[in-house]
């Protein structure tokens, strides 16, 4: 498949920009044996504004979307079912995921066994979680990326818009009472409208011309205008104000975001032209889903470490003197994320050299792979909820739907063809002479 370098330098930048976006918001604080979690947003007004330079999900779906098309157009063209397809890439999210959500299972028991108050357990099981709610999002993306790349090829642009209708429809409907429950069609509508731009990029529909990024930046920059200064969408565009569920604004911003990101494209690939610079980016890019995944653990490390013992001051969020520690703040965070992060990976490595599916393929595979994304769906979704300890206890089903999720997926079969050598790779038989006549 063809490789684009620039899809590969999204990732690392947008979970950066994710990262330092999530340490600098969230904040713990300790009091009297008890640890709370504040938002910045709530004591710091005009912060709202700065949540435009981090919210940057926009940009993972978008990805996503690119990565999801080139991968099932090529795999689907070569003859490989939707069932095995769909069975490498949920693999591929579930395996760092299965060490992360262990991990933590062992953790909330360990805190337990050893005396540590329900309440701040609860907390620290909410707080390591909060990214979580990408996965079955994206997981259902992944499963309906068949279905969706089909539609993409017969109806193009006309999908996205769409689905962006569907989602300004679904934020008139919230208005009344009784029918603020389908906001949440709005996970699938607005994520997976970006997600078809992707599509829509790997196609060339949106960059034919030089104008087309801009343009699209363009509008949605005026939707997004309109809809703010109206007062009718907050002006943050992270918490429940847009993303949750996400809202109509939120995907006018996504529109300015994925117009600057093509519009960036050819001047960025041509400094990735470089191969240090390439090298470089492919080193992040390896770790993307890790950092993501445990990018909140520093956060609660260094509070119990420092924050009982009085080590670090805890200053009232956006005075002077918070602002001051913000930097000291980061750059210790930092300092534990990178080795923890490198003996995640390492401790991972055996897990990414296992194959996608084990055992014989049998009629009944595609089942096993939808009764997995089922199962898987309804457990990362309460994770994500819940969090990983609510009141202080395991949450014993959702786990359970996540080991189930995870069990039929793997089990549901190996696909036929992975263990087929292409030709050029397969050892030359040794030509016997022919014998005399």
């Amino acid at each position: 498949m063809e490789r684009n370098r620039y899809l590969d330098l999204l990732r690392p930048v947008a979970i950066g920009s994710v990262v330092y976006g999530h340490w600098l918001l969230i904040g713990l604080t300790y009091s009297g044996g008890r640890f709370s979690d504040l938002n910045a947003l709530d004591y710091i007004e005009w912060g709202r504004w700065v949540t435009w330079a981090f919210q940057v999900m926009p940009v993972f779906f978008l990805v996503g979307g690119y990565a999801n098309a080139l991968s099932w157009a090529t795999h689907h063209a070569q003859g490989e079912s939707w069932t095995w397809w769909i069975q490498r890439r949920a693999m591929r999210l579930w395996w760092p995921t299965a060490v992360f959500l262990g991990a933590g299972a062992l953790a909330v028991a360990a805190a337990g066994a050893a005396g540590v108050a329900p309440a701040n357990i609860a907390l620290a099981g909410r707080v390591v979680t909060l990214q979580l709610w990408f996965l079955p999002v994206y997981l259902v993306l992944i499963a309906l990326t068949p279905v969706m790349h089909a539609a993409h090829r017969r109806w193009g642009l006309a999908v996205p818009v769409s689905m962006a209708a569907a989602v300004a429809l679904v934020n008139a409907g919230m208005a009344v009472p009784h029918l603020r429950g389908i906001g949440y069609a709005n996970y699938l509508l607005a994520w997976g409208a970006i997600h078809q731009c992707g599509f829509a990029w790997r196609d060339g529909l949106l960059t034919r011309t030089r104008w087309q990024p801009y343009a699209l930046a363009a509008v949605g920059a005026a939707l997004l205008a309109g809809l703010v200064t109206s007062g009718a969408f907050q002006a943050d565009m992270v918490g429940p104000g847009n993303t949750n569920p996400p809202s109509i604004a939120l995907l006018a911003y996504a529109a300015v975001q994925v117009g600057l990101v093509l519009a960036a494209e050819p001047a960025v690939t041509r400094l990735l032209a470089r191969p240090r610079e390439w090298h470089l980016v492919q080193r992040l890019n390896n770790a993307v889903m890790t950092v993501y995944l445990w990018h909140f653990v520093p956060v609660l490390l260094i509070a119990v470490a420092f924050y009982p013992t009085g080590v670090m001051a805890q200053p009232a969020i956006g005075t002077a003197q918070w602002w001051e520690l913000r930097l000291a703040w980061l750059a210790l965070l930092t300092v534990v994320l990178v080795p923890l992060i490198l003996v995640i990976i390492w401790a991972e490595r055996p897990m990414r050299r296992l194959p996608a599916g084990m055992g014989p393929p049998r009629s009944w595979s595609p089942v096993l792979v939808l009764v997995g994304l089922a199962a898987s769906l309804a457990g990362l979704s309460q994770v994500t909820i819940t969090g990983l300890a609510p009141g202080g206890q395991l949450p014993v089903l959702a786990l359970a739907n996540c080991a189930v999720g995870l069990a039929a997926t793997l089990f549901s079969g190996r696909d036929p063809s992975a263990g087929a050598q292409p030709q050029a790779l397969r050892p030359r038989q040794r030509r016997t002479p022919p014998k005399a006549a």
